[in-house]
């Protein structure tokens, strides 16, 4: 069986250049620093990483800082997204394909493991790989070699491999459904990736950070973000994570006038699980907190250049309606908290 070992792919030519819009882990808060540590402390190391953590916390960004503090740096980072991956198609991006391999397959295509030659693959939602292909990918760990789907040419590669998920792969392996030499072979070194929750002591800097590439993004002045808003976001427990604080702190940008951030309103479907809907709830205890401080300072005028609607950047009929679906009227407590 013929050998053969695919050329390093630079970093210049993989187009994953350094890119000041892309969003950086950022955090001081003591939850932070003691994954910060774990993810430096490996980073200059070639041992395999597992990432665990809740959907949105940052785990590709972590992956993203393990490559770039390590010798592989000038080489490729490739992400690959399991659940994205068709259960038909996972040999074929994973380890690649020769031309007549199946049906579709009229040309000779490189895998992922083969891109990212003498660099990283980043395997996000890993516990959603497939059983078959899971014991693929144990051989590459453990050897460094695979076959072309096709192909009785075996492929040598120098890869560091990254995992994720979000899962507790201990019961999937309980449950037949992950293989347990695969999980021994991926959780070397594992860290957990803290919930937004737990580090709130963040979410100045982090909501900083994330309007300032957000107006460059939209092509905007950077909001001021008011400190009582800033006060219910460090408040709200963010089951979507950074994530979803992005999402929300990107449609405040869209929705507010020059100079001050204001919270829009979700869009919620009622069918989404019921922390979406709590999220719903929250989220309009924010605006009504707003609408009902700004009306305060301007003495509940509502139209005018100095009234409460100018201010908020919307038309008076539009913050009337808004008004009355909020439940907000002049003889509303003066102090009413963010949450009940």
């Amino acid at each position: 069986m013929s050998t053969e070992s695919p050329t390093y792919a630079p970093l210049h030519e993989s187009g994953r250049l350094p890119d000041d819009s892309q969003p950086t882990l950022v955090g001081a808060s003591a939850a932070f620093r003691l994954m910060r540590g774990r993810l430096e402390q490996v980073a200059t190391t070639d041992a395999t990483v597992l990432l665990l953590g809740e959907t949105g916390t940052g785990k590709t960004l972590a992956a993203s800082l393990i490559h770039s503090l390590s010798a592989r740096r000038r080489c490729r980072f490739v992400a690959v997204d399991c659940t994205a991956l068709p259960s038909t198609l996972v040999e074929s991006e994973l380890f690649g394909r020769e031309r007549g391999a199946f049906t579709d397959a009229h040309t000779t295509q490189p895998g992922r493991f083969e891109i990212a030659n003498g660099g990283t693959v980043f395997l996000d939602e890993i516990g959603d790989l497939p059983l078959d292909a899971q014991a693929k990918l144990l051989r590459v760990l453990q050897y460094h070699e695979f076959e072309r789907l096709g192909s009785p040419r075996t492929i040598r590669v120098d890869v560091r491999v990254i995992a994720a998920t979000n899962r507790d792969l201990t019961e999937d392996v309980r449950l037949g459904r992950f293989r347990r030499d695969l999980y021994y072979r991926l959780s070397v070194f594992p860290v957990t990736v803290p919930p937004l929750r737990q580090r709130r002591g963040d979410i100045p800097a982090l909501a900083e950070q994330t309007l300032i590439r957000l107006s460059q993004r939209h092509r905007r002045d950077t909001p001021e973000l008011p400190r009582d808003l800033l006060d219910n976001l460090i408040a709200y427990d963010w089951p979507g994570n950074v994530r979803e604080l992005e999402n929300v702190l990107e449609r405040a940008l869209i929705v507010s006038g020059r100079g001050t951030l204001q919270l829009a309103a979700p869009l919620v479907d009622e069918a989404e699980e019921p922390m979406a809907n709590d999220a719903m709830r929250n989220f309009t205890d924010v605006q009504r907190t707003h609408i009902i401080q700004v009306l305060e300072t301007r003495r509940w005028r509502v139209e005018g250049s100095n009234g409460a609607a100018a201010a908020l950047g919307l038309r008076p009929s539009t913050l009337r309606s808004r008004m009355r679906k909020l439940g907000i009227s002049r003889e509303w407590p003066a102090r009413m908290p963010a949450y009940t």
